[in-house]
């Protein structure tokens, strides 16, 4: 009861709100009557005096010190009557007021009659850095807003290009319309009741509880069950273990006083002891009386990943005959061997049975590289069915995951230029493009085909999409990002982003706002990369870039503010390198010595599925193009005349020692030519996580923590799982600053 008395006029007050709200005119007087009778006391609700007649005149007062520029007043105005939790809370309130201040610092640029006043100037541009530091600093994440973060450090925003659009004539306006909606949508909603609100908020809290409870709950029921399947089993084995064990000591007792132990009995224990590891007629199989064979599958029962059986070879297929029908074929019978062909790559077990695989496709010439036909599989990806281009799109990213596959598809030019014609006309299919893209950036860890790429003005393709990075998937984001950090870090590369010095830096800025924080170490490794060339420096101070820069480092983690220190050491530095980046013709490539994992997107979303009496996958291989015996393991063996256009003659040295956290990108330029810090850049090629450019100060051997990335021996890229896309670094010269 003390309890009900403490917030007893609180909640009478609360029940007048509703009464008054719902117009129940009759029911409130007698309500209010009664309350006086008894001498209750109702206090006033919170949100009574926004309801008052008074709601109109702040409306008009914060649009009269809108027209007017009156800075103080609004802002004062705006605090008081705009609730905090609205104010701090709500997106939308935090991106109008962050447009009001950008009005209020340039109001006397765009109505005062001549020069304005220079000291009033500098405090409402004061005035809005203090608030871009402090309170505004919680948008400097928001890709929208970066570009703003400069203003206060431009000399003339109204000639600057990224400001061009905040003096048309039409920006005041539309942003004044956009208050009027707010503010009448603020003074709405602050007429619900209270105890309407506390029902709508309870109830909804409570749905929500109880389905994030039920649905724990059964998954705590899955787990539970699967646990107790394994403690079921474990308890069996350990019985059994124990059975065994009690006789094993019953015998050597026996030996002690002479009496023998026979082969039979041997068998019999043996049987006992690996029924649940194998099946129990190979159990019986098993000749467990030949000296060492019990403790050798003993000890390789307990070796991890070991299996007691090996793997088979997969049956051999008719490969004339699948070509013939992949081109000749109906597209739905295109379709399903493409599916069925990448699937025989993607689910074969790693190592022999892989190999084996990779080497019969590479040895018959499956995909017809070295075809000179009119007609060939290769053309698959310009057919007119969406299925058969994106499923052939799907079958050459699986190759490009594996080394002996990028070095089948990248032994001439021709796969590549068909990869990029249909990567630049395919706008529809999601799918397609992302694998395009997948095999591109595998592409890119060859330097040959890095040239051909920057020569055929990917680059600009790139930062063309990467314009509106909100529309991408993740896969595609981080794949295009990561492909332009390579062709970054090439001299050819950075020549070409010079042409449109101010296009790539906004992208790139506004990249490092994004929310998808993999693409991060992309992002910085391009532009600490493209910022070795003067006239991009230049562009960059013009545009404000190390204030922008300085924003992320009071927002990120330590790796990151490392890594942008760096950036911005580079932005400052003075230094002449234009006549290094013409250093790296040489096309030399490293011989690729990682092992291969295949990434889980290539067999997602499937488009078709087989009808009723239609085959497909390994059985459509296995029934309709069994070739004359299981695939054989052996060294590939090429074509002839087909030999790489890529050397794999590189001395080792080239390759980072670095096999599980390779570095990310570092900043210093220092005497040694580009030519000599790209070698081992391609270190980081088959890497899962964070890419890294050139020349980069942090890196493990020095001490310095490294961004996370996977070692070398993973060539695939990101997965939904957040995989990292495969991208060279440059291993840094010693002489450039550690940890």
């Amino acid at each position: 009861m003390g309890d009900v008395l403490a917030h007893e006029s609180e909640l009478l007050a609360l029940v007048k709100e509703y009464l008054d709200f719902a117009e129940f005119e009759d029911t409130l007087k007698t309500f209010s009557k009664e309350c006086k009778i008894k001498g209750k006391l109702l206090s006033k609700t919170a949100g009574g005096s926004l309801r008052d007649s008074k709601s109109l005149v702040i409306q008009k007062d914060l649009i009269a010190a809108f027209d007017s520029g009156d800075q103080k007043v609004f802002f004062d105005l705006w605090e008081e009557h705009v609730p905090s939790s609205i104010r701090d809370g709500d997106p939308l309130a935090q991106k109008l007021e962050f447009y009001l201040h950008i009005h209020f610092a340039i109001y006397l640029l765009k109505h005062s009659v001549g020069r304005p006043d220079k000291e009033d100037l500098d405090e409402r541009i004061s005035y809005f850095k203090t608030y871009l530091e402090t309170k505004g600093a919680a948008l400097s994440q928001t890709t929208e807003f970066l570009p703003f973060y400069a203003l206060p450090f431009v000399p003339n925003p109204m000639v600057h290009p990224s400001f061009k659009e905040l003096f048309q004539d039409s920006w005041t306006p539309e942003l004044k319309l956009k208050l009027e909606k707010f503010l009448a949508l603020i003074f709405k909603a602050s007429n619900t009741p209270k105890l309407l609100t506390l029902y709508k908020e309870n109830g909804q809290s409570n749905k929500e509880m109880s389905q994030q409870l039920h649905q724990q709950l059964i998954e705590a029921e899955r787990r539970s069950m699967t646990y107790l399947k394994r403690y079921n089993k474990i308890q069996a084995d350990y019985h059994n273990l124990i059975g065994v064990t009690a006789e094993l000591v019953d015998s050597l007792e026996a030996t002690v006083s002479g009496k023998m132990i026979t082969p039979e009995y041997l068998q019999s224990v043996c049987v006992r002891l690996f029924s649940n590891q194998m099946r129990q007629s190979l159990a019986h199989s098993v000749d467990f009386t030949r000296p060492g064979t019990a403790s050798t599958m003993l000890r390789a029962s307990l070796a991890p990943g070991r299996k007691l059986k090996d793997v088979p070879l997969l049956p051999s297929l008719d490969y004339e005959k699948l070509k013939k029908d992949l081109i000749w074929g109906s597209d739905r019978l295109k379709a399903f061997l493409l599916q069925a062909l990448r699937w025989r790559l993607t689910t074969s077990h790693p190592g022999e049975q892989r190999e084996t695989v990779l080497e019969a496709y590479i040895g018959n010439d499956l995909l017809d590289c070295h075809s000179h036909g009119q007609r060939s599989v290769l053309q698959l990806l310009h057919s007119k069915s969406e299925v058969v281009r994106q499923y052939m799109a799907r079958l050459i990213n699986a190759f490009a995951s594996l080394a002996e596959g990028r070095l089948y598809l990248a032994q001439t030019t021709r796969v590549l230029r068909m990869l990029e014609e249909r990567l630049k006309e395919e706008d529809e299919d999601v799918v397609t493009r992302e694998n395009i893209l997948g095999a591109l950036q595998k592409f890119s860890l060859r330097r040959p085909l890095q040239t051909a790429m920057i020569r055929d003005g990917l680059i600009f393709w790139l930062i063309d999409i990467l314009k509106d990075p909100d529309c991408l998937s993740d896969y595609t984001l981080e794949y295009s990002v990561a492909l332009l950090m390579n062709l970054c870090l090439r001299s050819a590369g950075k020549n070409m982003c010079a042409k449109v010095a101010g296009l790539v830096l906004k992208v790139l800025s506004d990249l490092l706002g994004h929310e998808n924080h993999e693409i991060q170490p992309y992002v910085n490794g391009a532009l600490y990369s493209i910022l070795s060339i003067p006239s991009i420096r230049e562009e960059a101070r013009a545009m404000g870039m190390e204030y922008v820069l300085r924003c992320f480092i009071k927002e990120g983690n330590a790796e990151m503010v490392r890594q942008i220190e760096f950036i911005i050491k580079q932005l400052n530095s003075e230094e002449l390198q234009d006549g290094v980046l013409e250093s790296d013709d040489d096309e030399e490539e490293d011989d690729e010595e990682d092992h291969d994992i295949m990434e889980a997107d290539l067999d997602k979303d499937e488009l078709i599925q087989p009808q009723l009496g239609e085959l497909s996958g390994e059985k459509l291989l296995t029934t309709e193009y069994l070739g004359m015996k299981a695939e054989s393991s052996g060294r590939i063996r090429w074509l002839p005349g087909t030999r790489s256009i890529l050397s794999p003659n590189q001395p080792p040295e080239h390759f980072c020692r670095t096999r599980c956290r390779p570095q990310v990108v570092g900043l210093d330029h220092d005497q040694h030519g580009e030519d000599e810090a790209e070698g081992p850049g391609r270190c980081a090629a088959q890497c899962r996580r964070a890419p890294v450019p050139a020349r980069h100060p942090w890196r493990p051997q020095d001490g310095v923590p490294s961004a996370g990335r996977p070692s070398r021996s993973s060539p695939d890229g990101p997965t939904r799982g957040k995989r990292r896309p495969p991208v060279p670094d440059k291993r840094p010269p010693s002489s450039a600053p550690g940890g």
